[in-house]
């Protein structure tokens, strides 16, 4: 059996406590149901969570307002 290892999203290390894990995020998959992004507890608000298609849309939504005034 292996054993899960868990990196933090914002410094990069190893998390090695499980208690000090956070899931921050869930990553979809193209082929599969995705994984979940780990963060120290004391490093989870330190960690941008960026969803780009949503990011896409806002972008156009402020463009069309802007132009429509």
């Amino acid at each position: 059996m292996t054993a899960t290892v868990r990196v933090c999203r914002a410094c990069d290390e190893v998390i090695t406590d499980p208690a000090d894990a956070v899931v921050v995020a869930h990553e979809l998959s193209n082929s599969g149901p995705g994984w979940d992004v780990w963060a120290h507890r004391e490093h989870a608000a330190d960690v941008e969570v960026i969803d780009p298609d949503l990011l896409r849309i806002m972008t156009r939504i402020w463009v069309a307002k802007t132009a429509a005034q």
